[in-house]
Order: structure tokens, then C-alpha cells, then sequence
């Protein structure tokens, strides 16, 4: 039987689900409730295989499958979305979250449908939610979708199936099913968009910015599978295949990745993103900040090695040094969404390509600074590290970056939503930045109060709430674009649920915070 953190954690995804569709119900409220319910089921399903040791790959160990709350996360921005387009009058991007609600549905309903096939006896009663959910998903998706809008589902989803066998195969132990429904739904998505988008260029037609994000994700995940397949057959960690590495590097990037994003754009790109970061003063002074703030986080990297080394080689870097990091960028992205968002948007961008960039030479251990990355990173291991990848640091770059990149900009004409809405660029500083490190940092250090099941605290998850409100404050007063028309009480009611999701979700709460909160925001 599922135990109580797990119950606890599934009410609060089910009140959550349930309140988005209290503001937006339609046809698609039936998919998402009916999704919902046969999710807790078949989480159920998939965290017995993991306790046996039965499931297809080797997913992480110290957490449960986590699969409700982040088959939820999808469907549910894309029917947010929707809504908001749709009282835009955006018809474009009005379909275009329909086909993300439908995408995350079938993708989320398939994961569930492998943890049904694989149990053995073969649960009747999750079958039968399952073949009910898949229902009333197809027979919504055939009365909503155009046949285009059907294939390209059908792509995400093939996409989603091949790049999972084989991630999941090359990368054991470095994520839940949950987890892997997040990050390789994503990647499927944003790689089905780049084909589609490249296929059909119209000069002039889409924002720059938007495909550069495109063409950096791509252009990594791409790059490391090429590494991986390669290094197969040789030694990564000598100075031969190193220097190959970065050979192939700037072969693939200057003649691959960088002719691709020009026949996006229309223009040279790296002239196009050195006119871009100093366009204006205010950008340039932005780069002052973050470029000291990035040498900053290095600093604390250094200094908590070099105490290492003095103190005892078994030293690890504690909870509160590891928030450290939570300030920093919080000290990053305040300024970007205050003043420039398409800079940090395109910044954001950046760090991620360099991040992953980085632990690809820290995991194939390239010359020269491969072994040195490796001895400087352990140090802020934690459990959720327990794969051959090092992903905490790159999942507190994607909570705060996601609301940024999945903002409808299209749909805002004034640059900000109405509402509560105002607030869904700072969902990563609300929920990451400001409510997981205060949550933290007072639950470890005077909590005492303990939520059942957990080692979260009462202490920690009041304070995190209350911290969040005060930020929010802050916003009003500095951010003269925020106008949430009185909508207080759904803040409060989203910061809320949000927090409880932190104190009993086994996940990655960097990624998965934020998201829900964008979307109760949006709601």
C-alpha cells in the first residue's frame, strides 16, 4: 500500500488539479481529472516494480516514481495556456496549448500504460482505469485536434519513446519515471518544434530568441549522444581523445549547430548575439551583475574545497552552504525580470548550454579540467545524485529559467498577464529561490515539528509561505509592471499548496515547484 507521504503528496497535486479547473473547466477538465486518477494508480504500479527491482531501467532509488505529479504538469500548462490565449484572442497559440494539454496526456498515459504491461499478476483494476483515462483522452483528442495537430503529437510521442530507451538505458539511476516524463517529454517537444519550425522557415516569422533556445537544447542533448556513442569504443580520458572532443566540438558547433540556428534567424548568429547582450546600457550593466554574481558562486566553490582539503577529506558541503547557491541566482534573476527579460531569457539560454557543456567534460573526464571538475563537484553531492550525471546544480537553472522560456509572450500584448498571472516569470524566484531555501534553511536549523512521514518541518514550510508573501510584496513595490487586481487570495492559496507539494514530494523540487506554481498563476 502507497504511504502517507505519498497519499499526502497525491492530495496535493488533486487539489491542485482541481482548482485550475474550477477557474478553467471544458472538455479537457474530464481528460485531466480522468489522467489524474488513473496516475495514482499506476504510480502505485511503478513504485512496487521499483521496490522489487522490476522495472525496464535502472531509475533513482531514494525517491518514490513521483509519476502523478509530473504527468499533471504538461497537460496542465498546456490547458493554462490555453485559456489565456484564448481571452487574448491569439488563435494560433490558443491550438498550440491544446496540443501541449494533448501531448503530455498520451505521453503521461504511455508511461503508465509500460509500468500495467510489466506487472506481474497483471493489476485488473488499473487496467481498467487505464483503458478508461485513454478513452476519454482519444475520443477529446479526435473531436479537438486537427489531423495535423494529431501527427504531431504522434511525433512527440515517438520521440519521446526512442530518446527514452536510450537515455534512460545510457544514463542509469539519474531520474524517477517522474523525472524522466519531465525532462524527456520536454526534449521531445522542443525537438519535434525545431524540425517542424525548420522545415517551414518564413522569413521574418518568429522571435530569435525563441530559436536560439530551441537549437541550444537540441544542440546539447545532440552532442552529448554523439560523445556517448563514441567514447563507447575509446578512452575518454586520454589526451587523444580529448583533444578529439573538443575538435568535434567546434565541428559540430560551428558547422552543424551554427548553420542551423542561421537558417532559423536569417542572420549571422553570433553577430546577431553580440548585438543583442549590448544593445542597450541597462544590458550592459545586467552583465556587470551577473558575470560578478557567476565569479561569486565560483568563490564559494573554491572556498568550501580549500576547507575540504584543511578540514578532513570526508567534508561535505551542508544544506544551508548548498542555498548558498539559491541567493545567488536569486540575486541574478531579480534584476533580469525587472528590468530585461529578453536578456535574461537569452542569458538563461546560455548557462544551460555551458552547465551541460561542463558536465559533459566532467563525466567523460576530458583534459584538462575533467578530474578537477569531478573533485571540485563532489563535494555538493547529495542523494539525488546517485546516477553517473551531476544534475542538481542544472535543475536549479531550469526552476528558474522555465517560467521565463514558457511565459506566453505572444499572448501578454503589454508584457505581463493579468492578475495573478502578472507573477509567472518569478515562479522559479517565488518557489526555488525564496521558498526552498528559507523552507531549508529555518526547517534545519529550528524546526521541530516534523510533517508526518518526512523530515520536512511545520517550522520550515510556515516560514517558506510567509517568506513568499513578503517577496511578493517586494515585486509590487519594485516591479511597476505587476498589477494582480486584487487577486490575493489565489496567491496565497497557490504559494500555499505549493510549499506543502515542497515539504512531501520525493522529487526534484527545483523543477517541479515551479511549474506548479506558473500554473496556478496562470490559472
Amino acid at each position: 500500500m502507497l504511504n502517507k507521504p505519498v497519499l499526502v503528496e497525491s492530495l496535493i497535486v488533486f487539489v491542485i488539479v482541481l482548482f485550475v479547473h474550477a477557474v478553467v473547466w471544458d472538455r479537457y477538465s474530464w481528460c485531466a481529472v480522468a489522467l489524474a486518477v488513473q496516475a495514482f494508480y499506476a504510480q502505485f504500479k511503478w513504485d512496487r516494480l521499483l521496490q522489487l527491482g522490476g522495472a525496464v531501467f535502472q531509475f533513482r532509488t531514494s525517491a518514490n516514481s513521483g509519476l502523478l505529479p509530473a504527468s499533471m504538469v504538461i497537460p496542465l500548462l498546456g490547458i493554462v495556456m490555453k485559456e489565456r490565449c484564448k481571452s487574448a484572442g491569439i488563435v494560433y497559440f490558443e491550438r498550440f496549448g491544446i496540443v501541449v494539454a494533448s501531448t503530455g496526456m498520451l505521453v503521461a498515459l504511455f508511461l503508465s500504460v509500460i509500468a500495467v504491461g510489466i506487472t506481474k499478476p497483471v493489476p485488473t483494476n488499473t487496467c481498467i482505469l487505464t483503458g478508461v483515462a485513454g478513452s476519454i483522452i482519444i475520443y477529446t483528442m479526435k473531436h479537438s485536434l486537427t489531423v495535423s495537430e494529431v501527427i504531431e503529437v504522434l511525433e512527440v510521442l515517438l520521440i519521446f519513446v526512442y530518446l527514452s530507451m536510450i537515455l534512460l538505458y545510457l544514463l542509469p539511476r539519474c531520474f524517477t519515471p517522474g523525472e524522466a516524463l519531465l525532462v524527456l517529454g520536454g526534449i521531445s517537444f522542443v525537438l519535434n518544434q525545431l524540425i517542424k519550425r525548420s522545415l517551414n522557415v518564413i522569413e521574418g516569422r518568429g522571435d530569435p530568441i525563441d530559436f536560439f533556445l530551441l537549437v541550444a537544447v537540441v544542440g546539447v542533448v545532440l552532442l552529448g549522444l554523439f560523445f556517448t556513442v563514441l567514447f563507447i569504443f575509446m578512452d575518454s580520458g586520454t589526451w587523444i581523445s580529448s583533444m578529439f572532443f573538443h575538435m568535434m566540438t567546434a565541428v559540430l558547433g560551428l558547422g552543424v549547430i551554427m548553420p542551423w540556428l542561421y537558417r532559423l534567424i536569417q542572420r549571422n548568429p553570433l553577430f546577431w548575439l553580440l548585438q543583442f547582450l549590448f544593445q542597450t546600457q541597462t544590458r550592459v550593466y545586467l552583465l556587470y551583475i551577473g558575470t560578478f554574481l557567476a565569479a561569486s558562486a565560483c568563490g564559494v566553490v573554491f572556498y568550501q574545497n580549500a576547507k575540504r582539503s584543511s578540514e578532513s577529506k570526508k567534508h561535505q558541503a551542508s544544506t544551508i552552504t548548498r542555498k548558498y547557491f539559491h541567493f545567488i541566482v536569486v540575486a541574478t534573476y531579480v534584476p533580469g525580470l525587472i528590468y530585461d527579460r529578453q536578456l535574461l531569457y537569452v542569458a538563461a539560454v546560455l548557462c544551460l548550454a555551458v552547465f551541460i557543456f561542463l558536465e559533459y567534460i566532467r563525466y567523460f573526464r576530458i583534459k584538462p579540467f575533467g578530474q578537477t571538475l569531478r573533485h571540485l563537484l563532489s563535494l555538493f553531492l547529495d542523494e539525488r545524485d546517485s546516477g553517473p550525471l551531476i544534475l542538481t546544480h542544472i535543475y536549479l537553472l531550469l526552476g528558474m529559467s522555465l517560467p521565463v522560456w514558457l511565459f506566453p509572450r505572444s499572448c501578454a500584448p503589454k508584457g505581463t498577464l493579468s492578475g495573478a498571472g502578472a507573477l509567472v516569470p518569478y515562479s522559479g524566484v517565488l518557489a526555488v529561490g525564496v521558498g526552498d531555501t528559507i523552507a531549508s534553511i529555518f526547517g534545519s536549523t529550528m524546526g521541530e515539528i516534523k510533517w508526518p512521514g518526512t523530515k520536512k518541518t511545520f517550522e520550515g514550510t510556515m516560514t517558506a509561505i510567509f517568506a513568499q508573501i513578503i517577496a511578493v510584496a517586494l515585486i509590487l513595490i519594485f516591479d511597476s509592471s505587476v498589477n494582480l487586481n486584487s487577486s490575493y487570495a489565489w496567491i496565497l492559496a497557490s504559494v500555499s499548496l505549493v510549499s506543502l507539494l515542497e515539504a512531501y514530494t520525493t522529487q526534484i523540487d527545483n523543477l517541479l515547484l515551479p511549474l506548479y506554481l506558473q500554473i496556478m498563476f496562470m490559472a
